[in-house]
């Protein structure tokens, strides 16, 4: 087993032991509707564990703000790494995803980190 592997596995358990159920809301952009400028969207959740923590002050620049928070979650435990057009659900909240920060080893994801805006 190569290091990556290792990794991605001991990411996925220590998650799994220690994070809370998070949705994250996948969205593909449908029809564009000329009539009113609304474009369409389409959905789909997948239920995942995942870690919350708050922001720290010194991370707080024109991006990130002090009242976002940080989620990481087990990269092998998601079927995509999520983007900014995005959502994250955490007790019925939806959250706006700010930043994802991808961690690798040997060109494979381990973690993904986001930043998330409430």
């Amino acid at each position: 087993m190569n290091l990556s592997a290792t990794l991605r596995t001991a990411a996925s358990r220590t998650i799994k032991r220690l994070g809370g159920l998070v949705s994250i809301r996948y969205v593909t952009a449908g029809a564009y509707n000329a009539t009113d400028g609304s474009v369409t969207e389409t959905t789909s959740d997948t239920e995942v564990r995942g870690v919350v923590t708050g922001i720290n002050a010194r991370e707080v620049n024109e991006l990130v703000q002090a009242t976002d928070k940080r989620l990481t979650v087990a990269a092998s435990e998601v079927p995509s790494a999520p983007t900014t057009k995005d959502r994250v659900l955490i007790s019925g909240v939806v959250h706006e995803i700010v930043s994802v920060d991808t961690i690798e080893q040997d060109n494979e994801p381990i973690t993904h980190e986001l930043v998330l805006r409430g």
